[in-house]
């Protein structure tokens, strides 16, 4: 009976060690009072820049967002945009984010910019934590069929940049669309 509970203990402290934290969080904007939901792990694409460095790359986080103005639910698609070179200027990071195109198993989704500041989803502070602190936050109206959409595709890439370029997922992104597949399901 010992060897069985010491056994669980084991398991669950491995759990614990493996888990990332909440799929999906919910939070109250300090000043705004309107109430953010979005994913806890957000998606990671890159596109390889190596014309210009040996390891340049250009990433793209891409997380949901559903905003709560007392019962008037709004979604968005937030974009962390930066590159690993390190001089390029935080604005020109922006260069052809005006309007993106997400695929998501080939069905191209275009977005178009709501704005590139937290106010523009009636909020103070960025919903998600920074990935550099040169990243530029970028905000696209969308509506839960869309994520849904997004949630449910076993291939995703976006067309964004100046120059324009496809942006891939990064590595293994099984976590992250966990997460985008329980913020669909209001988990």
């Amino acid at each position: 009976m010992r060897v069985a509970s010491t056994l669980l203990a084991a398991v669950l402290l491995i759990c614990a060690c493996g888990s990332s934290g909440k799929l999906v969080i919910d939070s109250l904007d300090p000043e705004t009072a309107v109430t953010l939901t979005r994913s806890g792990v957000p998606l990671i694409l890159y596109r390889d820049n190596s014309g210009y460095a040996a390891h340049a790359r250009d990433f793209v986080y891409v997380g949901p967002l559903r905003v709560n103005r007392m019962g008037d639910y709004r979604y968005y698609l937030w974009l962390g945009i930066w590159s690993a070179i390190g001089d390029m200027d935080p604005t020109a990071q922006r260069d052809g984010f005006e309007s993106v195109v997400l695929f998501a198993d080939g069905e191209p989704l275009r977005l178009d910019i709501e704005g590139w500041t937290p106010s523009v989803i009636g909020a103070s502070e960025s919903p998600y934590p920074k990935p550099v602190a040169t990243a530029a936050d970028a905000y696209y109206r969308v509506t839960l069929d869309q994520i849904r959409l997004i949630s449910e595709a076993r291939d995703i890439r976006l067309s964004a940049g100046s120059p324009p370029g496809s942006y891939e997922p990064w590595d293994n992104q099984s976590h992250a669309m966990s997460a985008l597949q329980a913020f669909v399901s209001g988990d």
